[in-house]
């Protein structure tokens, strides 16, 4: 296939999606939100610019993807690269213990049989 023909097929599916996002959104908006929150209908420019204030808002217009660690995932791979078996496993401990001891202080939710 041509190069060009390949360019066209791509602008116009991710078009496509825009649209049909845009109209499910709509739909979504306007059959939930004036019911449960007394809130006004949307036209379907409108719900374009609520998807675009999402985008800019929710996650920005950078490359790629914000989630892996981020400007620290060197730090701690280079840190956990360089410990022992031994300090490695008190460093799993403490972070079980720092994050995971919640349900070990939370109620039973069986009765005990009697």
């Amino acid at each position: 296939m041509k190069r060009g023909t390949w360019i066209v097929k791509i602008v116009a599916f991710v078009l496509l999606a825009i649209v049909a996002l845009s109209w499910i959104t709509m739909w979504l908006w306007n059959w939930l939100v004036p019911d449960l929150f007394h809130g006004p209908q949307i036209n379907y420019w409108q719900t374009m610019g609520l998807l675009l204030l999402s985008k800019i808002l929710f996650s920005g217009f950078t490359k790629g993807h914000r989630h892996g660690g981020g400007p620290w995932r060197p730090y701690w791979k280079e840190k956990w690269n360089t410990m022992s078996p031994e300090e490695r496993e008190r460093f799993k401990q403490k972070l079980k213990d720092k994050w995971c001891g919640w349900n070990e202080h939370a109620a039973p939710t069986e009765k005990p049989n009697t």
